[in-house]
């Protein structure tokens, strides 16, 4: 097996993934857990630019890593999530889980390492975002322009809802 420069950026970038996605999970802060999915968001954005799908890539940054981020941090913030009140797990449940996780780790290794994918010659990597355009605007102008219409209902609705709450606030 050779090492390129593309198979080391591809560990890199899965390993950050799957350290984020464990932190996620083991992680008692809920603002550390948003962070360590933060790092996760970005590393899969990082493997659709190896794939050669860097539209994919923009969105999932500015989408994802962006603007659910910020929508769970508001949440977060608005609402209270520490509760101290939850029993804490023990030492043989954590070994378990770890166990649980190595085990399910080797079994995708050796379900892989010998699957073989014959290569085929392909341009989906030339102009990918030209042709996501064109897509999008001959094929589906129809359900795009109908999701516009419905954010801006939403928006309308939630500013409505908005100044609403603002006047019954003021007459108290």
């Amino acid at each position: 097996m050779t090492f390129t420069g593309e198979f080391i950026a591809f560990m890199a970038l899965a390993l950050v993934a799957i350290i984020g996605g464990v932190l996620l999970l083991n992680l008692n802060k809920v603002v550390h857990m948003v962070v360590a999915l933060i790092f996760t968001f970005v590393s899969i954005a990082g493997i659709y630019i190896l794939l050669s799908a860097e539209f994919v890539a923009a969105v999932q940054v500015l989408i994802y890593s962006g603007a659910i981020t910020i929508i769970m941090l508001f949440g977060i913030m608005l609402t209270k999530p520490y509760d101290d009140s939850e029993a804490k797990t023990g030492k043989w449940r954590k070994i378990l889980v770890f166990l649980g996780v190595v085990g399910f780790a080797i079994a995708v290794y050796l379900g892989i390492y010998n699957f073989d994918i014959k290569q085929q010659p392909s341009t989906l990597h030339e102009d990918n975002t030209m042709q996501i355009g064109k897509a999008l605007y001959t094929q589906y102008i129809i359900p795009f322009e109908f999701v516009s219409v419905l954010l801006l209902a939403a928006l309308i609705g939630a500013i409505i809802l908005a100044k609403r709450e603002d006047k019954e606030a003021d007459k108290e």
